[in-house]
């Protein structure tokens, strides 16, 4: 995963971020005991907020610990888990080798070949496990990468795809929060999607990488026409969020939603103007 969805650390209350973290442990002690360390290295916040936004619907008996790891050797740390870390912990095992995957088809990145030969036996148990979302994230994958291959324009068509992806990955069991969930899945994949490609522009540029927003950097004020694109998604994932029954760390979720993904957007496009703002004055400095 991208790791956008993240807390505004600054905006939330000791305790608040306490919680946070002790989910985001938990996560890493379910891909430790499944996967061993090459689980582990998969973590990412993105699926921390699919944790905390699940167990808050549907309240599981959360067991509370406090342990020392390898990143906590001295002092023990809070650590919150139950049955949704550890659906959470396959569904970001399975996302985590079929983008492996992809990045090797596309770019032949050796360590992501490596990185999804580690897991591959694994994911085959996953597959069986999970075979209607597994045939799901495949089709979606294949369907995003002919699409890249194919230099698509169209912001909505990859950014699509990924939503679906995570739509169906929010979606834990059937019931009658699965329309909600598939919604706010679909809206948070495709912003993830996008503000991916509007951090990687100038680096995709660089190296001639596929970047849907390649093709409308001369859009007026383009940065402001991105986070207008961004915002209409996550307005789409806020309103299903809040349909959903959730009083269990609602105020941590709404930071996440209201806050938080918007922190990666400003750093994203803070880079980005200082790199725009460099290249102008080196140009300058040429041509006198």
């Amino acid at each position: 995963m991208y790791g956008y969805i993240v807390v505004n650390q600054p905006e939330l209350k000791f305790k608040e971020y306490a919680v946070y973290r002790s989910y985001y442990c938990g996560l890493c002690d379910a891909l430790r005991d499944a996967y061993g360390i090459k689980g582990q290295i998969s973590i990412s916040y993105d699926m921390t907020f699919l944790v905390m936004l699940l167990t808050g619907l549907y309240e599981p008996e959360t067991k509370y610990t406090e342990e020392r790891c390898i990143a906590h050797p001295v002092r023990k740390h809070p650590v919150r888990r139950n049955a949704v870390t550890d659906y959470v912990a396959d569904m970001n095992v399975l996302l985590t080798y079929y983008k492996c995957m992809d990045d090797w088809n596309d770019e032949r990145k050796i360590l992501k070949r490596t990185f999804a030969g580690a897991l591959k036996g694994k994911v085959r148990q996953l597959e069986k496990k999970y075979s209607e979302k597994a045939d799901i994230i495949r089709q979606c994958m294949t369907e995003l990468s002919e699409l890249e291959k194919a230099g698509e324009t169209n912001i909505d068509k990859p950014a699509q795809q990924f939503g679906r992806i995570l739509a169906e990955v929010s979606v834990m069991k059937e019931d009658e929060w699965s329309r909600e969930l598939r919604i706010l899945g679909d809206n948070l994949g495709r912003f993830i999607y996008l503000l991916d490609a509007y951090d990687d522009l100038d680096k995709d540029e660089k190296k001639n990488n596929y970047n849907v927003f390649r093709y409308h950097k001369e859009h007026k004020d383009f940065d402001a026409f991105c986070e207008s694109i961004l915002r209409a998604y996550m307005a789409g994932c806020a309103r299903q969020f809040e349909r959903l029954p959730i009083i269990d760390n609602a105020q941590i979720l709404r930071n996440i939603i209201y806050s938080g993904v918007w922190t990666r957007f400003e750093i994203a496009r803070a880079r980005r103007n200082n790199t725009a703002t460099k290249q102008v004055e080196d140009h300058n400095d040429r041509s006198i």
